[in-house]
């Protein structure tokens, strides 16, 4: 048996694949390579070039292949960018999620792990976010995730749907030197692309009531995170007990300026950032507790800040050389 990961020839997706294939369990990718690369794919994995929009070849995939289970990590992932286009973000997200349900119930596999986001909960007013804060997406982006949470839920009901959420903030990091963040939106890139072009890094506000005046975020390693989905995977497959969401959070969090301090100790180039004003909106400190997800999921934090940074700056400079 094998499970399809949508979105596989990702950033996220390839580690998921990867963490899946170190456990011995077969796995099949679906990408449209709308920010894929067919080059994150190992050999021998079976690779359906489309999109999630494209019913009809979901079905076909599944007739084809013998698949337990899916792991929806497929989507359009940028919180600002959806502002500008919600019709698109809900489109990919929502109609995306409604096309795979129903190709799922139709082929007759009932086991699902949605990549999901910390984005449902918006600004919280909370110094630890857990799975019960109250949601308050802020974004188109935040808005279908949560959607996307309620079609299973709803689906659970009507069709007897096995599910689970895994909500997170910043993924970073690579687990393998030929996988790497190529979000023109992430932090790490941001930062790495202005270091070797020259650049000097910015910080958008120093001035935050935190402990060095910077914003304090959840920055979790992505190999941590993809572990994390084959463990719910397996739960779901074996039909033990398992919680609909989860937060896979670090319970403590690291400032904007830590990590730029890092960088620059990592990679040797020194530099001061650039101080710029705050950005409306952004909150002092958002951190979320992985309590939950610790218990049910192998959940926990087994890389540093600095092997975050490493191992991120070796798959950017590896993608250079």
């Amino acid at each position: 048996m094998a499970w399809l990961v949508t979105g596989g020839a990702g950033y996220i997706g390839a580690h998921v694949v990867r963490a899946f294939q170190a456990e011995g369990i077969d796995v099949v990718v679906i990408d449209d390579l709308s920010s894929g690369h067919t080059g994150f794919v190992p050999d021998g994995v079976p690779f359906v070039q489309g999109s999630i929009l494209d019913k009809d070849l979901l079905v076909r995939t599944f007739a084809e292949h013998p698949i337990t289970g899916v792991v929806h990590v497929a989507g359009f992932k940028y919180a600002g960018v959806s502002v500008q286009r919600p019709l698109h973000t809900y489109e990919q997200n929502v109609t995306g999620m409604v096309l795979l349900l129903e190709a799922m119930q139709e082929s007759g596999v009932e086991n699902i792990v949605f990549s999901s986001s910390a984005a449902v909960y918006g600004t919280p007013d909370t110094d630890l976010v857990t799975e019960a804060t109250p949601k308050n997406p802020q974004s188109p982006y935040g808005e279908s995730k949560l959607i996307g949470e309620w079609l299973l839920r709803d689906q659970e009901v009507a069709a007897g749907l096995h599910h689970t959420s895994l909500r997170y903030f910043n993924v970073v990091g690579s687990g393998s030197r030929d996988l790497r963040d190529t979000s023109p939106h992430n932090l790490f890139p941001l930062v790495f692309d202005a270091l070797i072009a020259g650049k000097t890094p910015r910080i958008y506000g120093d001035d935050y009531d935190t402990p060095d005046g910077t914003c304090v975020r959840d920055y979790i390693h992505v190999a941590d995170l993809a572990l994390s989905h084959v463990a719910a995977a397996r739960r779901l497959e074996a039909g033990e007990p398992i919680e609909p969401v989860y937060n896979l959070g670090s319970g403590d969090g690291v400032s904007v300026r830590q990590i730029m301090d890092t960088v620059a100790r990592v990679t040797g180039i020194d530099f001061d950032p650039e101080i710029a004003p705050r950005r409306p909106g952004d909150p002092a400190r958002i951190v979320a507790s992985g309590e939950l997800a610790g218990r049910d999921l192998e959940w926990k934090m087994r890389h540093s800040l600095d092997d975050m940074v490493q191992s991120a700056w070796e798959s950017r400079q590896a993608a250079s050389a």
